[in-house]
This record gives structure tokens, C-alpha cells and sequence, in this order.
């Protein structure tokens, strides 16, 4: 599934969000828990979930804002994302402001991560990890670690490009994280966080598609140059063209 991420426009409605995404042609939307879909309002995430549907497009999964080691409830998300109608919510991996990672904090980490997944499977709804700097899942090493030790059936991440390290390293991290793999976060970025068009990834983002091969759900779009609405319409047809080639190639063999 091709699909956005809400928080690309969160200045925008949820009617100008479904608009945006619809007049790209995308499959679906990311629907945020920042702005647009916020947990402590179960009616209006109905409400958005309907209005997506409606539209012919897909939940494909809610954004929350739930971090690990926060001491966070996570019912009011569950149920929020239950009222969305969404198969996936997005949690964060916790805070860490060094890669070395402190092993008690890891253990916490796994423990709360392998009961918010209980709560997930109970209600039929798949968990994954953001992949981000400054969290467990800054690099390979401790994402797996910590997938690992949650040990959950439903338990996945999302990956995502780091651009401060090379393009050689984010091929390594992507192969490592592979078995646990449920989406792409697809945006292009030099280093120093500039948002670029699309289009200027191809030579990258085909080794990534090569990579992940069948393995991969969903390809959202996020962080568009400019937050510009005629930026997402021609990153979409860009990810579309994307899509078709790996298709045609069979890049899962």
C-alpha cells in the first residue's frame, strides 16, 4: 500500500488531509495522534476512520505519540486506534541521547513493549516501532535487541533512512531489521535534515526496495519539501513509478 503520513500537513484538516492523499492517488493515510487523531477522543477518530473510508482510501495505521519508559497509559491509545478502524499503531521506542544503550533501561524498554503488545493482540491490532534517532531503534544493534526481547508475534517497525550515516550503513540497517520489517517512512533528505524532492533518491531508494523485497507492507510519505501540496503530488507519482518497477522487476526474488 502507497499512503501518507497526516503529520506531513498538520496545519491541514482531516477533509484537506483525505483530499491531499486522494488527488495523489494514494492507497491510504497514516493518521497521526498529534493533531488529527488525538487519543483522548475516541468519537472523532471514528469519525476520521468513516471520512477515510468514505473517500475510498485505507487507514493504514495510527501514528501515536506513545513512547516507552514514559509512564504512559496506553489504553486511551488502543482505544483510539481501535475507533479509527486501524490494523497497526506506531509507538516510540522509548529516549536515549547516546547510542550506547544502558541495559537496565533496554529491559524496561522490552517488558512494557511486550505488554503493550498483549493489549494490541487482544483487540487483533499489530505494534511497530518508529525507527528514529534518539530512541532504541537509533541503530540496528539495539532495535533488534529490543525486538528481541519483547519477543512479540505482532510486534514489527517501520525503517527509515538515517542521513547522517552512509548510504552503505542504512543498507546494513535495513538488512538487520528485516524480519520484524511492516513499512517504509520514504522521504529524501541530504545531511543536515534539508527536505529534497522525491525524484533525487531513485539510485538510493532502489537499493532499499531491492532489499526489503516482499517484506515490506506499506510505503508512506512523509517530511515533503516545503510542506508543499504540488511536492506530494509529484513525490506520489514518483513513489507510484517506484512501486510499478519493483513489481515488474520482482525485486522479492
Amino acid at each position: 500500500m502507497l499512503g501518507l503520513t497526516s503529520i506531513s500537513f498538520r496545519g491541514k484538516t482531516c477533509t484537506e488531509v483525505i483530499g491531499l492523499a486522494k488527488k495523489a492517488g494514494l492507497d491510504g493515510i497514516e493518521w497521526g495522534g498529534d493533531v488529527h487523531v488525538p487519543p483522548e477522543n475516541e468519537e472523532g477518530a471514528a469519525q476520521v476512520g468513516q471520512m477515510t473510508r468514505e473517500a475510498g482510501l485505507e487507514v493504514l495505521s495510527y501514528g501515536s505519540y506513545y513512547r516507552l519508559c514514559q509512564g504512559t497509559d496506553f489504553h486511551p491509545v488502543l482505544r483510539a486506534a481501535k475507533a479509527l478502524g486501524a490494523p497497526m499503531i506506531r509507538i516510540w521506542a522509548g529516549s536515549v541521547e547516546r547510542e550506547t544503550i544502558d541495559p537496565a533501561y533496554m529491559d524496561q524498554a522490552a517488558g512494557e513493549l511486550r505488554r503493550v503488545c498483549a493489549l494490541a493482540q487482544g483487540e487483533g491490532l499489530r505494534v511497530s516501532l518508529e525507527y528514529h534517532r534518539w530512541t532504541l531503534t537509533w541503530h540496528s544493534d539495539s532495535a533488534c535487541m529490543l525486538l528481541k526481547k519483547a519477543g512479540a508475534g505482532n510486534l514489527h517497525t517501520y525503517w527509515q533512512p538515517n542521513p547522517d550515516i552512509s548510504h552503505a550503513e542504512n543498507c546494513c540497517e535495513l538488512a538487520e531489521i528485516l524480519p520484524w520489517l511492516s513499512s517504509f517512512h520514504v522521504f529524501q533528505w541530504n545531511r543536515g535534515d534539508e527536505r529534497r524532492p522525491l525524484c533525487e533518491g531513485e539510485d538510493v531508494w532502489r537499493d532499499y526496495y531491492r532489499i526489503a523485497g516482499d517484506r515490506r507492507r506499506n510505503s508512506l510519505l512523509e517530511f515533503i519539501r516545503g510542506d508543499s501540496a504540488a511536492q506530494l503530488q509529484a513525490d506520489a507519482q514518483v513513489l507510484k513509478q517506484w512501486e510499478s518497477a519493483f513489481q515488474r522487476t520482482g525485486a522479492s526474488k
